[in-house]
């Protein structure tokens, strides 16, 4: 149970040896989309790479070229979901999802705060930590894809921010 032989320590080191470098190569040609915030996909390859790594480097019935094909697929299949969310508006949409409007109007959508488990609480920490005393400087508050609370000023101008016009909740203007 503690110690099987020196030759199954010596498969581990020489196998973390070689899939260590080839992870960090694949990860540098894939792109720093890789590395990037998470969405739940990108968090989801980061597990599954985890995951393949651990057993690559510890189950002795997976063969080193297996784990090392298994991270290039996973890695490949991560670049081809940014490529087709890149180009196709259903694929960004069924991968990504939509910011959403938590405050806007003055209001809190308790609707979408309720769907997304997010806490009025949770909002005004957001508010605060840029420095905002009051909500009536706040144009809206946005659950970002990623999981981050954006926190929108209103413009000195009275213009509406043309940063929303992505975000579910919020009223669509017009492009120009």
């Amino acid at each position: 149970m503690f110690f099987d032989s020196w030759n199954a320590i010596g498969r581990v080191l020489v196998t973390g040896v070689i899939s260590y470098p080839v992870l960090i190569i694949f990860l540098r040609v894939s792109g720093k989309r890789s590395l990037s915030k998470m969405n739940m996909f990108d968090f989801v390859v980061t597990i599954a790479i985890g995951s393949v790594l651990a057993t690559t480097l510890l189950d002795k019935k997976t063969p080193l070229a297996s784990g090392i094909t298994a991270l290039g697929l996973l890695l490949f299949l991560q670049f081809l979901v940014s490529w087709l969310t890149l180009r196709w508006k259903a694929a960004r949409d069924l991968i990504k999802g939509s910011p959403e409007a938590l405050y806007a109007d003055g209001t809190f959508r308790e609707e979408a705060m309720r769907r997304t488990r997010v806490h009025q609480t949770e909002i005004l920490q957001s508010v605060r930590e840029k420095g905002i005393a009051s909500l009536e400087q706040v144009e809206a508050v946005v659950l970002e894809t990623n999981g981050d609370i954006s926190v929108v000023k209103k413009s000195s101008q009275g213009a509406v921010s043309d940063t929303l016009t992505d975000v579910n909740g919020m009223k669509k203007t017009p492009a120009p």
